[in-house]
Formats: structure tokens, sequence, C-alpha cells
């Protein structure tokens, strides 16, 4: 259990649930009763109960086979996003502070793409691409770079100020090993507070492209798809929104209580206010 947490009970137990998807999607073809593909007319819209925990959809399929399966697309795209979004964001923040007259071009891109709301620039960049994971995780990453660009901008601007900094130039350091031996450690603290966010706020963006039908292809398993493909059945059948929709719900709600909690341990400013939470 990682130290950050310590004392905080709803950080603790949204900790444990993130471990518990990620076993899910790790394990979700040994777990899995059924094959999430598998159709069964004769038992569609089937009530939750036995062998049908969550029931199953108008297809037939298991439903709780499909939310595992979804377990391991949330991980998926949240990693996959957290990555491209720190490499592509936090390389264009450090080089734009350290070399002043390159930020100015490439801060005022960063800027004008900020300009757009977060989902609105995600449908635009999903048009003019196919559905599919990659391209899924290449737009959500590429949202979420902006704002990590702009972190690590002014984290940047104040570390390139330093003493060790100047130290690092006056023993005639090289530019590269001054930004990746030097800066870039200093980083690393910051930069998993925003993988946090990025992870929860990414699991939105995705769950919102599938909705709206412009995320992973129709037959992937995944939380937003279930809702996107249940919703005319809301009446009917509503515990075929209620399942994927609470799993969304839950993960997210649990990834920002983490970034919190690693926010907290890291900002001395926030110590004094930890408990409980």
């Amino acid at each position: 259990m990682p130290s950050a947490l310590a004392g905080r009970k709803l950080a603790t137990i949204g900790f444990l649930w993130l471990v518990l998807v990620l076993l899910a999607a790790v394990f979700a073809g040994v777990i899995a009763p059924f094959d999430p593909l598998e159709l069964d007319p004769v038992n569609r819209l089937a009530e939750p109960g036995w062998p049908h925990l969550f029931g199953t959809d108008h297809f037939g399929r298991d439903t709780f086979s499909r939310a595992l399966y979804g377990a391991r697309m949330t991980v998926i795209i949240g990693v996959g996003s957290v990555v491209v979004a720190l490499l592509s964001g936090g390389l264009i923040g450090m080089l734009s502070a350290y070399f002043t007259k390159l930020g100015h071009f490439l801060m005022r891109g960063v800027d004008v793409l900020m300009a757009f709301p977060a989902l609105l620039m995600a449908l635009v960049l999903i048009t003019l691409l196919e559905r599919s994971v990659a391209n899924t995780i290449i737009v959500i990453g590429i949202v979420y770079a902006t704002t990590t660009a702009r972190i690590l901008y002014g984290m940047t601007l104040k570390l390139k100020n330093e003493v060790f900094v100047d130290a690092a130039v006056c023993s005639g350091a090289s530019h590269r090993s001054i930004l990746f031996r030097h800066i870039l450690p200093n980083l690393i603290s910051p930069l998993l507070v925003q993988a946090s966010f990025i992870f929860a706020f990414a699991q939105l963006q995705a769950a919102a492209l599938d909705f709206l039908g412009l995320g992973l292809p129709p037959e992937v398993p995944s939380w937003g798809n279930m809702l996107s493909e249940e919703r005319i059945y809301l009446t009917r059948a509503p515990w075929l929104l209620l399942y994927p929709g609470l799993l969304i719900i839950l993960s997210v709600f649990s990834m920002n209580l983490v970034g919190d909690a690693l926010r907290d341990n890291i900002d001395p400013r926030f110590k004094d206010d930890i408990s409980g939470v």
C-alpha cells in the first residue's frame, strides 16, 4: 500500500478498487464465465441472476463477461493515453521553457488547442481517423497533452533558473544532459500526479466517444460501448446501463481520490488537511 494513502480511508478504498479493476483486466480471460462475443438470442435481455450475474444484453451476450473485458479496455486506453500525453506534452513543455524562442511558437499552438473544449477537440480529431483502439488512445492523449505541456512549461521555467542548473551549464553539460539528467528528475513527482488525473479523465473521454459512436469499434467490449448499445433498453432492462455506468463512475472517482492523495503528499501545503479523506 503506497505511503501517500496512509490515514486516508477513501483514497485507500479507491486504490483497492483500481487494483481490482487491474486484476479483472489482466485475468478477464480466466474469470469471465462466457465469451463476451457469444450470441444467445434465446436468453436475450435476461435479468441478473445465475449463471448471468449481470444479466444479458439484446443479443444474449453475458454482461458480466463483457464488463470484465471492458475493464481490460479501460486499462489499455488509460495507460496508453497517459503515455501519449506525458511523452508529447512533457517534451513540448520542457523544450518550450528551455529554448525560449522555440517556446514562443510551440506554446502559442498549445494555447490555441486549449481554447477548445476537450470533448470537442477529441471529436474533431477522431473524425479524421478510423475507429480503433490505437486511434482512440492517440486522440485522447493529444487532448491532454496540452495541459501537460502547460504544467511542465511553468515548472521547467522555474527549474532552469535554479543553482544546480547553473552549475551544470558552467561544467559544460550539453542541453540534452541538462534537460534529461538535471531537470526531468525533478519533474517526476508532478508527472505522476498528472498521470493519475489523465488516466481518470481518459475514461470519461473514451466513454463519451463510444457513446456517440465515434470511439472503439462496436464489436469491442467496452463500458462506453455497453452504454451506447443498451440505452434504448433503459426502461425494459435498466441493469444494462446500471452496471457499466457504475463501473465508469467508480473508476474515475477512485482515480481522482488516488491522484488527490499523491498531490497532497507531494505538496506540503496540503499535508495538514489530509486526515480522513
